[in-house]
């Protein structure tokens, strides 16, 4: 623990050993909860792809990225990339002296070797800054893309409960990245399934967070080897690590938003082995 940030450590587990954990073990390892505290930034290092996920609240006074022991380095950034989604009221990101506003919903991606430091407009109504970072071989420029220029596409339709709206924040045409893929799903009104017909891509792992999902509402995220399934309910402003061998996909109780990051061999969105639904088990 550093100054004001909060760390803990995910280990990387094989589909038989996941096959066998009954629902406090799959939550242990996979679920990540309580990641939005005022004041603080907590991160979670997992050994899948070395993702690190996490959440960064700043209040009256601004939240620099302090580095944490896994990553071995002198500043956060010095190997890794990040990039930033606000899930809260307004506020910026300063790096390397460069102030950059972020609206509701609005993305940046910081290259390797920034100095990063948070901030919120009003600190009633704080940003919450939600982290993605992997280890990068090169430095790309820091670029906010906004909601609203982002690649959108629509897939789904309400006869399937699984209308809905995929915003891509890094694509071919897009900010470049050294492997960090991240975007936002949206579910339609009356529509509750997500990454469905699902599948998975054994050269990244994946990570999701779930959010504009009213407080008695659920999603029951699905994973594990297609023909050995497994589900964790999650709350609203949780997140889910998703091994490379893993489906991912969820059902709500209510429709819901999420944000799906993956860091891996290759950024090709396209890059997937679909399951067909009748070999689910």
């Amino acid at each position: 623990m550093t100054a004001h940030t909060d760390y803990s450590t995910r280990q990387a587990f094989d589909p038989a050993t996941g096959a066998r954990m009954g629902s406090s073990e799959l939550r242990d390892n996979f679920h990540i909860g309580n990641l939005f505290t005022p004041g603080r930034v907590k991160l979670v290092y997992t050994h899948y792809d070395r993702m690190v996920i996490g959440g960064a609240v700043p209040t009256a006074a601004g939240l620099e990225l302090e580095t944490i022991k896994p990553t071995g380095t002198a500043n956060f950034l010095d190997r890794r990339e990040m990039i930033a989604v606000n899930i809260g009221g307004k506020g910026s990101i300063e790096v390397d002296g460069n102030r950059h506003a972020l609206d509701t919903r609005d993305m940046l991606y910081i290259g390797m070797g920034s100095k990063v430091t948070f901030a919120s407009d009003d600190a009633a109504a704080p940003a919450k800054f939600y982290l993605l970072s992997a280890p990068a071989h090169q430095r790309y420029p820091t670029k906010l893309i906004r909601i609203g220029d982002a690649k959108r596409l629509d897939l789904g339709s309400q006869a399937t409960s699984n209308e809905r709206s995929i915003f891509q924040f890094i694509h071919a045409e897009g900010a470049q990245t050294c492997q960090l893929v991240v975007g936002i799903t949206q579910l339609a009104p009356g529509s509750v399934w997500n990454t469905m017909p699902c599948h998975v891509h054994d050269r990244r792992m994946e990570a999701y967070l779930y959010f504009d999902l009213p407080d008695t509402a659920r999603v029951f995220h699905f994973m594990g080897e297609p023909d050995e399934t497994r589900h964790i309910v999650m709350a609203n402003e949780e997140a889910v690590v998703s091994p490379p061998w893993s489906i991912h996909s969820g059902c709500g109780t209510a429709n819901y938003t999420f944000i799906w990051a993956m860091a891996g061999d290759n950024v090709d969105y396209t890059d997937v082995d679909a399951v067909p639904i009748e070999s689910m088990r």
